[in-house]
């Protein structure tokens, strides 16, 4: 039996923890979204994201996460930046970081006040309730849009009236039988800026993302070698990229966001590029204790690195790309050799090439980023 509990105390309960908005929508899935995904897997545009296929079925049925589950309340979370989150790309010796990885990791931040509106819930209603982060099989921006925070816009993301695209969103199932709020309008109109920037044109259309080409997913979720077409146009990017979400005119209603863990560090000292290149696993894992970025591991990340490096020509960086041709790691190796055959010239480069080939255990590796 639950106790009786308004949807306005609810509501205005969150704020409490730490939410910026909350809307309430039911576990039901449009056929159109449902048709979406499963578009987007037969054309392969996943990529190496192989766990968006492996629960599939749950993801487009949240009954099929829960069985239980009645209402579906969604929160977000402000993480609106204090600066012009493409101001980085200007200099290209240093790079550029997703705003959303420059503080603490959100996952870590949001899930203890999850955790704790959560508690309060099913303290007050004798109710029960499962709470999610990113972390489950749930397609979070089509129920968000279900549950009226906003509306995905034409790169996919949401977009909010009151906070543009800088939200993080959480959720929390419950058995409870909550009343739901209207769904939200789409306003994109006529804007096609956020298909227009992107440097790798990720988006077959409008509403389409092919994640392959996307300099987010080659510079976070992707684990290999990054295709050569595509490394010129990923620039400083060095985890993430802002553009499609940057330009986005809703971005004009934005607040900065209260919460100071999501705050930009040191600019200087983290985003150098010479000295992120030195980085061996301790100092790494150190650096990025309590980012998001800790979880690519320090391999993935210097590949990204040593791109930038050599997209920028940084020719007095030829002493830290000299450090990382022997590197442990195959991705770092290879990524070393692409960065100075792009600053260097002539039988210095001959006499590189020659050398680590020499002494590289997989000599394809090497084949793959540079044409020998």
């Amino acid at each position: 039996m639950h106790s009786l509990i308004s949807k306005s105390t609810i509501q205005k309960k969150s704020k409490e923890f730490g939410f910026d908005i909350i809307k309430i929508t039911d576990p039901k899935i449009h056929k159109k979204d449902q048709h979406y995904i499963k578009d987007f897997l037969e054309n392969d545009f996943h990529g190496d994201m192989d766990w968006l296929k492996k629960n599939l079925e749950r993801r487009v049925s949240p009954k099929k996460l829960w069985p239980d589950v009645k209402s579906i309340i969604v929160l977000g979370v402000n993480y609106g930046p204090n600066h012009d989150p493409m101001k980085n790309l200007e200099n290209e010796e240093i790079g550029n970081i997703s705003v959303y990885a420059r503080g603490n990791d959100y996952h870590d931040v949001i899930k203890k006040n999850l955790k704790k509106f959560g508690r309060w819930i099913v303290n007050q209603t004798n109710s029960e309730i499962k709470v999610f982060i990113d972390t489950a099989p749930i397609m979070e921006k089509t129920i968000a849009q279900k549950a009226g925070l906003g509306w995905q816009g034409k790169h996919t993301n949401l977009v909010s009236r009151d906070y543009g695209s800088w939200l993080f969103l959480a959720s929390i199932f419950t058995n409870l039988e909550l009343e739901s709020d209207k769904e939200g309008i789409n306003h994109c109109g006529n804007c096609n800026n956020c298909i227009e920037i992107c440097p790798t044109d990720a988006f077959t259309e409008p509403y389409k993302l092919d994640a392959r080409k996307c300099i987010s997913y080659l510079t976070i979720e992707h684990k290999g070698i990054i295709p050569s077409h595509l490394r010129s146009k990923i620039g400083n990017r060095i985890y993430g990229c802002d553009d499609c979400l940057a330009v986005c005119p809703w971005n004009k209603f934005a607040k900065e966001s209260n919460e100071i863990k999501f705050k930009q560090k040191n600019q200087t000292e983290l985003y150098d590029l010479k000295k992120l290149s030195l980085l061996n696993d301790n100092n790494f894992r150190k650096m990025f204790s309590k980012s998001p970025i800790k979880r690519i591991g320090r391999n993935r990340f210097l590949r990204n690195v040593l791109i930038a490096i050599g997209n920028a020509k940084l020719k007095d960086a030829k002493y830290h790309i000299n450090k990382n041709i022997f590197d442990e790691s195959p991705i770092v190796r290879g990524a070393a050799i692409w960065a100075l055959n792009q600053i260097t010239e002539g039988e210095e480069l001959d006499k590189i090439k020659k050398l680590s080939l020499s002494k590289e255990k997989d000599p394809d590796v090497i084949k793959e980023w540079i044409e020998l």
